[in-house]
């Protein structure tokens, strides 16, 4: 459908997903492959290109995918952010060529549909050209979802931050978080917001079943399983009233790239025959 933004950018585990290029989706490594003696080549049209990222200046680089397609890589996942925000802004105001799909990745912003070859050639040469704003927090409406911080890996995410147990839900919860890209299973989205000092290594030992509605972190981001599969994060929360995907609604996937989401804490079950 013209316009629609793709919710799904890769197939991958969570666990493997930022890391694809490196790991297969079981996080095993990669076999090796052999590297054939560079030549010299034409620079292509597409090769790196400096763009304006707010008052400093970053690199992206523009590949073809196709001849109605582009592939856009960026430096960060906070410039990915920040370029996806910038050509949502600009198809809203009319400013953005057509395109059938814009699809953002941890470190990739796919275009994909443009109307002729000629339109996406264009596009690519003037991308170094645009300023990209810095990604500002209160823009949208805030997705709140409610959290039963009784996750098995809270000692272990304790420990990592160096805080206390009791002090780890207050902590997710009070930051504020921005999905930055979905994959992995429909409706499962990577959200970030957490500094760098939070961010945690997947489980050594990954689980073979992690039951739908798990919050868990790993690496920048955090995520909450739609549904029961194995996985790596660490483990804080349940989410037991969250559908995060659901086919009888429209659209079917409760987050998409740009939504803002905070994390709610639950209060405690009441222990049995306690009065209410």
């Amino acid at each position: 459908m013209t316009g629609a933004v793709n919710e799904t950018a890769t197939g991958a585990e969570p666990e493997a997903e930022a890391e694809a290029e490196a790991a297969a989706p079981d996080g095993s490594p990669r076999p090796s492959r052999p590297v054939p003696a560079p030549r010299p080549v034409p620079a292509p049209r597409s090769a790196a290109v400096p763009a304006r990222q707010g008052p400093e200046r970053g690199r992206l680089q523009v590949r073809p995918v196709g001849r109605r397609g582009l592939l856009v890589e960026l430096a960060s996942a906070e410039a990915t952010e920040a370029f996806h925000a910038e050509l949502l802004r600009r198809r809203a105001a009319g400013e953005l060529p057509g395109v059938t799909e814009i699809v953002p990745g941890a470190a990739t912003v796919l275009l994909d549909g443009f109307a002729t070859p000629g339109a996406a050639r264009r596009l690519a040469a003037e991308l170094p050209g645009w300023r990209i704003p810095p990604l500002a927090s209160g823009d949208g409406s805030v997705l709140e979802i409610p959290v039963r911080y009784d996750g098995p890996d809270i000692p272990d995410v304790a420990a990592l931050w160096g805080v206390a147990e009791d002090e780890v839900a207050g902590i997710h919860a009070a930051t504020e978080f921005r999905v930055a890209f979905c994959g992995f299973a429909p409706g499962f989205g990577y959200l970030t917001g957490l500094g760098e000092h939070r961010h945690v290594p997947r489980r050594s030992d990954p689980r073979t079943k992690v039951p739908a509605g798990a919050v868990g972190l790993a690496g920048a981001y955090t995520g909450v399983y739609p549904r029961s599969s194995p996985g790596g994060w660490q483990l804080i929360g349940t989410a037991p009233e969250t559908v995060l995907w659901d086919t009888s609604r429209t659209p079917a996937a409760l987050l998409a790239p740009g939504t803002r989401v905070r994390f709610v804490p639950m209060s405690p079950p009441d222990p049995e025959g306690a009065p209410s």
